[in-house]
């Protein structure tokens, strides 16, 4: 492989006073084109936002951040999952399913969450651009039929076992890298330390960050759903 291959999709790991946007063309085009579905979408408020959203995510200085901390990765992914997603579902009507296609859709996202956290496929993201395009797609795709499913579901009984399956797998990861005694990012090994951070600490914050806003956000959900089931309000919205 050449230096260029090797090359972070969103450039080398910044300093503090280094942050710049990412302007890569073909990120741009892609976040271009993502627009024309909007034109289709029932709510368009919803989708411009929840695609601004995800533009900010991949463009603003975080995008390089990410390079540099694992815990500032960890942040993009949940925007991603917690924000832009519902978000998307909202604007294009959630959609019913079945207890057995929500099992399913939490299972898809929980595998994409688990996968793109483990050291080897994660480390990947850093020096293949279709490995890091395959993390974000398959996190935003995953997401978004997790979301439209909850969000439409016509029985809140499998609104609420989605939501807290999700929560308890979410939690899981976030604890296991929380407690791991050794950094497991090898990506992180030289760079965290200039932001005050040790590759274990960076790490640790990133665990914390999946494991308490992430696991509380989607027992939150299902919560709601459980709330729903009890004043008896129907959970389906026609698509």
């Amino acid at each position: 492989m050449t230096g260029t291959e090797l090359m972070p999709f969103c450039g080398l790991p910044p300093r503090p006073g280094e942050l710049a946007w990412s302007l890569d063309p073909l990120l741009l085009a892609a976040l271009l084109a993502g627009l024309v579905p909007g034109r289709w979408a029932a709510d368009r408020r919803a989708f411009l936002t929840g695609w601004g959203v995800l533009a900010a995510v991949l463009v603003s200085p975080l995008c390089g951040l990410a390079v540099a901390l694992f815990s500032a990765r960890v942040g993009q992914h949940l925007l991603v999952a917690l924000v832009a997603a519902p978000l998307l579902a909202v604007a294009f009507r959630a959609q019913a399913a079945s207890a057995g296609r929500m099992a399913l859709s939490a299972a898809a996202f929980a595998i994409m969450m688990w996968l793109w956290h483990l050291p080897g496929p994660y480390a990947l993201t850093f020096v293949s651009d279709a490995a890091w395009w395959a993390m974000h797609l398959s996190l935003l795709g995953t997401a978004v039929w997790l979301w439209r499913g909850v969000l439409g579901v016509e029985r809140a009984d499998a609104a609420l076992l989605s939501g807290l399956a999700t929560a308890a797998q979410m939690g899981a990861l976030g604890a296991l890298l929380t407690i791991a005694p050794r950094p497991l990012f090898m990506p992180h090994a030289l760079t965290t330390l200039p932001w005050g951070l040790t590759p274990l600490e960076d790490q640790q914050l990133g665990g914390l960050l999946m494991w308490v806003p992430g696991g509380v956000a989607f027992a939150a959900l299902a919560l709601l759903a459980l709330s729903r089931a009890l004043r008896g309000t129907p959970d389906h919205r026609p698509a």
